[in-house]
């Protein structure tokens, strides 16, 4: 089984911006056809659409917060591409909840959105395109973005680190049931990424403690993850499978 390495078929969910949107630049520029998927930012997603290079990428709009909105949306990538070669587990929420200021019927509607678009649509799309790669026999990759909040604690965020560190866990998981199909699974877990939705932490004062928490003095681009996403999904990183790539510049390390 030789998995290749371009003209792939790849759904990258949230590419509508930030993270998302590099990777699918990312595919796109390597010569892949891209699903993009979009949650509400259908004209932030238009407009990544019309920037990738090549042809052949299509929308594929939904929402993945709902089992039945997700199987619409793999359905939707499917069918626009031909069948999903790569899956990119990249939508997420991340909303502040720190536990002393927050009050329970916050917390509990919180807990549950981030349950179920952190954890169950990345293990509901993997299914759906984890059983399209057995079938189509080709082999296949998902690469999952995770967090570096799932190793250090997000006081404010809690949700949020536990939710990427169940993502982790379940690649690995995934990683050991598809390897007999040729399937690769991974996962990434960047720290802080200069994107649309961070851009009020990292301005002032609080941007300045961020970007020092490397000893680079700098948070991370959305291309360098990108990057990172696109060797993972790559022929020549099979043997990385379960794997957790930590991308944080150095501020903060495990072992």
């Amino acid at each position: 089984m030789e998995f290749p390495a371009t003209g792939r078929r790849v759904l990258v969910t949230g590419a509508s911006r930030g993270l998302g949107r590099a990777a699918a630049l990312a595919f796109a520029a390597n010569g892949d056809r891209v699903a993009v998927h979009y949650g509400t930012r259908e004209d932030d997603a238009r407009n990544t659409l019309a920037a990738l290079p090549g042809d052949g990428h299509v929308l594929a709009g939904g929402d993945l917060s709902d089992p039945a909105g997700a199987a619409a949306v793999a359905g939707r990538a499917a069918d626009g591409l031909g069948g999903i070669d790569v899956l990119v587990n990249n939508a997420a929420v991340n909303e502040r909840h720190p536990l002393p200021g927050t009050p329970y019927e916050e917390w509990v509607a919180l807990w549950q959105q981030h349950v179920a678009v952190n954890l169950l649509a990345t293990a509901h799309l993997s299914h759906l395109a984890g059983r399209r790669m057995i079938d189509a026999g080709n082999g296949g990759r998902i690469v999952n973005v995770g967090s570096r909040g799932a190793f250090r604690g997000e006081p404010d965020h809690p949700a949020y680190g536990a939710t990427k560190a169940a993502v982790h866990a379940l690649g690995q998981s995934l990683a050991v049931s598809l390897a007999p199909y040729g399937i690769g699974v991974a996962s990434v877990a960047p720290g802080f990424i200069e994107t649309e939705r961070v851009a009020d932490r990292l301005s002032g004062a609080g941007g300045e403690a961020i970007r020092a928490q490397s000893p680079f003095g700098r948070v991370a681009s959305a291309d360098e993850i990108a990057a990172a996403v696109l060797w993972l999904a790559s022929p020549a990183a099979e043997w990385s499978s379960g794997s957790v790539l930590d991308l944080n510049g150095a501020s903060y390390l495990r072992t």
